[in-house]
């Protein structure tokens, strides 16, 4: 990666940080609400959907079916509880909408349902199929000449489907180079193989950079938690053409909690009054 030319204002960023740690903090308290739903996803992904939702994409939140607009498809679509509380704090709709969360008749189920709730291009949930999707939503810009760009975040778990790698191989024979692709490169999930503490998971994707680059793709690596990196990458993306673009963010899992991070266990873990009170605390305090 070029080194970082700091597209963003030092305000800007910490203003684009204290806005992932809002987004982090009503992640844990919807579960906590709905005692249900993905926790440690949600929080790895936190900033790159910050970034996008606050930054990057063009977007009218007032306006979420114009035509115009960047398209984002959650392909793991289980973390949709961090897409909704971006979408809720962008403006999308109300915040106190965030305590409907997987409540029968809610808009905000456990998977994005694109049928209900604007502010989202695709449902999605069936791991694999979203990023398909967003290759079928970035060709049809390509013969329709349509200017927008489309986004996608896909998980390094969900990448052992093939299905991923299909969709990998289309939108680089039909050069979709107005397609950006993030991976939420975490390098853990629910099941797998024990190591040697019995809390941890073989890693999903080894050397993932190699293999989209053999698929055809420009290949960005970035910290998924430095907001001028991420802003940078997806300035570069859109700057290449010829061929898509990957930007795999090495992120977290459980991100921003000291006794959530890096633990599989919080994969979709509810958290206790006392576990809630101190991730509170945490957040308020730490740096993320």
């Amino acid at each position: 990666m070029k080194p970082v030319e700091r597209l963003l204002l030092e305000s800007r960023e910490a203003e684009l940080r204290q806005l992932a740690k809002e987004i982090r903090r009503n992640v844990i308290k919807t579960v906590y609400h709905a005692r249900a739903g993905h926790i440690g996803g949600p929080l790895s992904a936190t900033d790159v959907l910050t970034a996008l939702y606050f930054e990057v994409m063009n977007i009218r939140p007032q306006d979420p079916t114009w035509e115009g607009r960047d398209r984002f498809v959650l392909s793991k679509g289980h973390s949709a509880i961090a897409l909704y509380c971006t979408l809720a704090e962008r403006g999308y709709f109300s915040k106190d909408e965030l305590h409907t969360f997987d409540e029968i008749n809610s808009r905000l189920q456990a998977h994005p349902d694109m049928t209900v709730l604007p502010g989202l291009d695709m449902s999605t949930g069936s791991l694999g199929q979203g990023i398909s999707s967003a290759v079928g939503i970035a060709l049809g810009a390509k013969l329709k000449q349509a200017p927008f760009h489309t986004y996608c975040m896909i998980g390094d778990g969900e990448s052992q489907e093939g299905q991923v790698w299909e969709a990998a191989d289309i939108a680089s024979k039909y050069a979709l180079d107005n397609l950006t692709i993030f991976m939420d490169y975490n390098q853990l999930q629910q099941y797998g193989w024990a190591g040697s503490n019995g809390r941890v998971r073989q890693i999903p994707v080894l050397q993932p950079e190699a293999r989209w680059q053999a698929f055809g793709f420009h290949v960005i690596q970035i910290d998924g938690y430095d907001m001028q990196q991420i802003v940078q990458a997806c300035q570069d993306a859109k700057q290449t053409k010829g061929k898509p673009t990957i930007i795999i963010a090495e992120t977290k899992k459980g991100k921003g909690v000291s006794f959530m991070e890096g633990d599989y266990l919080w994969h979709s873990r509810v958290p206790t009054d006392q576990e809630l009170a101190l991730a509170m605390a945490e957040l308020e305090e730490g740096a993320v």
